[in-house]
């Protein structure tokens, strides 16, 4: 229900932005969006809010953290359009991290081909890529994937 200042109630901004009141609430929370409270309690969010979800959505599908979006949307007006010059500016950031997104899909890429499943994910009996489990001394995970050094042979 869109109230007469055009803000909408939680459930608009739900059904319109594809995501469940409770993402709504959780990316209030976290300082994505924001709401004003009628005098009954209630959440009402600017139109801009559709605006803004849908920033944080695209950000998602590149790989950017809900904290990366954040800190894009903390350069962005809250309550219009940003302008030429404003999107610019968030876009050069994100830029830089999808490029660097992309350097680790490629790197991940080479390593996948090179992995006989085995010694990557850091298991125990593996003396190929990682003998008496030198990986797990480096730490949890997937070490060699996520960019730890293969041991010299």
């Amino acid at each position: 229900m869109t109230d007469r200042d055009g803000r909408l109630a939680i459930g608009e901004l739900a059904a319109r932005s594809g995501l469940a009141p409770s993402a709504l609430r959780y990316y209030e929370e976290m300082g994505l969006i924001h709401s004003e409270r009628t005098t009954g309690n209630q959440r009402r969010y600017p139109r801009t809010a559709l605006r803004r979800v849908a920033f944080v959505r695209a950000a998602q599908r590149v790989g950017l953290s809900l904290e990366e979006a954040r800190a894009a949307l903390d350069r962005l007006p809250v309550d219009r359009a940003p302008s030429a010059t404003e999107w610019n500016t968030v876009a050069r950031t994100w830029q830089r991290r999808i490029d660097a997104r992309i350097g680790e899909l490629e790197r991940l890429k080479e390593r996948l081909t090179g992995c006989i499943g085995c010694g990557c994910l850091s298991l125990r009996k593996c003396g190929l890529y990682n003998p008496d489990d030198v990986a797990g001394s480096q730490g949890p995970g997937a070490r060699y994937l996520e960019g730890d050094a293969l041991p010299e042979n």
